[in-house]
């Protein structure tokens, strides 16, 4: 007898069907499976076999045949136990066949026949309702994420039984349900506030054109000067996720396995902070079978590289691609994956080797030449897509002494929400913020007056800028005008998105 279930595989950050046919047939007692699986479904059969016995069940003493349609794509993970295990109960007639009809499934089985969470469960949900399915039977441990789709019944399973009973009508299990605005109060907290931040004005102005316009940001400075404690409050001031956005990232943290019972949906922008001795791989994915990097983790949120020269300068260059289209594409024998990577880089970096070039209170013992050395790890490419350059100086005792550290993130993410609606408006579609902005764009958003014109002229020849910091200058010259309601770039905001160029001086 064959029959046929509705399951589902994970291709990038998207699912696609599966059918998994079971045959049992006539034959000595074996257990095949076909259809391109990988070892995690060849070893299912030692853990269905115990799970259908320990959950009261006879298994059979034939020939059982499992095919993964379609074939051509390689099939892998725990998630196809609960389904195989259906069918092969179905195909001995205890459960009936034309009660699956509607349903997908996916869950991994315990020798108990308890139903363990598996990774890429939103992704699969979003499928089955694509498809106009009645519902999917899913563990209660991913029932949370999937329920957000709102558009097709998440029945949740903690054990094989439940999922035999709920079938033949002997047991009722009601679908789980998401409120969506209480998931995003709920989640929707920081740690952090840059009222903590004592000092560093200029370097919180900095940060809140950053967050203003959507610009890449590197931070150059010693040690001790706050450069990291200004990253991680970055995300505080940006604009709350969308649905759209928060989904998109759910999904990409749903197939990675990063998600938990208590956070089905990710109401704050993702922060990661990669050590640097992290891969190629590991930063922008791969993998035999491709997974997403920490770049598609961070999508709309944070990339955080500290210590930005120690990168190995393989694992630097290969973000220059992902940087400006906004996603990676990893293409391997058995499958190619393409993962969003729409985030804003934040770096951070020591003058020098010693940390101590900059520092008016210790004495760097570094050599000219170590320093260029130092500062050559960083490819002119990868500088090429950093609006922001950003010297951070050490904190005096007075400042370190204050009992508040100014204003409040709650204030400050008022001014970058109305500039990003600034933005919104202007652009319409496609392009999302200024950084964004194309060519054509900036010739006509940045329209400059004479006195913007004269100083920009000045900056260039004087400091020795270069074409492409001359385009970052007016791109950030743009986000501090909106940050003011102001129409028109003046030059004081060409003044102070020159001061935004540290790196592209002739001696910094």
């Amino acid at each position: 007898m064959i029959v046929k279930i509705t399951s589902s595989a994970i291709i990038g950050i998207d699912s696609y069907p599966v059918d998994v046919e079971v045959d049992v047939s006539r034959g000595l007692p074996q257990f095949f499976t076909v259809g391109l699986p990988d070892a995690s479904v060849r070893e299912s059969k030692d853990r269905i076999k115990s799970a259908i016995r320990n959950s009261g069940y006879s298994f059979p003493g034939n020939r059982v045949t499992i095919n993964l349609a379609p074939a051509a794509i390689k099939k892998e993970g725990t998630g196809f136990d609960l389904p195989i295990a259906v069918g092969i109960l179905s195909a001995q007639g205890i459960i009936r066949k034309e009660c699956l009809s509607g349903y997908m499934f996916a869950g991994e089985l315990s020798l108990d026949g308890s139903v363990k969470g598996i990774h890429g469960a939103l992704p699969a949900a979003i499928q089955a309702a694509n498809m106009g399915l009645r519902g999917i039977v899913l563990p209660r441990e991913n029932a949370g994420e999937a329920a957000i789709v709102g558009k097709i019944a998440v029945i949740a399973v903690d054990y094989l039984h439940e999922v035999v009973e709920f079938l033949n009508g002997t047991k009722e299990l009601y679908p789980t349900e998401a409120d969506i605005s209480n998931l995003f109060s709920r989640n929707l907290h920081y740690p952090f506030d840059f009222s903590e931040v004592n000092g560093q004005n200029q370097a919180k102005r900095a940060m809140e054109v950053a967050a203003g316009g959507g610009h890449n940001i590197i931070m150059i400075g010693p040690p001790g000067s706050g450069k990291t404690m200004l990253a991680l409050r970055l995300l505080t001031i940006l604009p709350d996720l969308s649905l759209e956005e928060a989904i998109e990232t759910t999904k990409i943290h749903s197939v990675a396995g990063l998600l938990t019972k208590e956070e089905s949906l990710l109401a704050v922008r993702p922060f990661r902070a990669p050590h640097h001795s992290i891969s190629d791989a590991g930063l922008v994915g791969g993998g035999h079978i491709p997974r997403p990097g920490e770049i598609s983790l961070a999508n709309n949120g944070v990339l955080f590289l500290d210590e930005l020269p120690e990168f190995k300068r393989n694992v630097l260059e290969v973000l220059r691609q992902p940087l400006e289209s906004g996603h990676i594409t990893i293409s391997r024998a058995s499958a190619s994956a393409t993962y969003p990577a729409r985030f804003m880089l934040v770096a951070a970096m020591n003058p020098c080797p010693c940390g101590f070039f900059t520092d008016t209170k210790r004495q760097c013992t570094c050599t000219p030449r170590q320093i260029r050395q130092y500062r050559s790890r960083i490819s002119g490419p990868l500088l090429d897509r950093i609006d922001i350059h950003l010297e951070v100086p050490s904190i005096g005792y007075n400042d370190l002494s204050r009992e508040s550290g100014g204003e409040l993130s709650e204030v400050i993410k008022k001014r970058v929400n109305k500039a990003r609606d600034i933005q919104h408006d202007r652009f319409k579609s496609g392009t999302l913020c200024n950084s964004g902005m194309s060519n054509r764009q900036i010739k006509k958003y940045c329209v400059l007056n004479e006195d913007s014109k004269k100083l920009i002229e000045m900056a260039v020849d004087m400091l020795g800028l270069s074409a492409r910091a001359y385009t970052k200058i007016l791109k950030v010259a743009r986000t501090i005008a909106d940050l003011e309601g102001e129409e028109t770039i003046r030059p004081p905001h060409i003044s102070e998105a020159i001061q935004y160029r540290a790196l592209d001086r002739e001696a910094i």
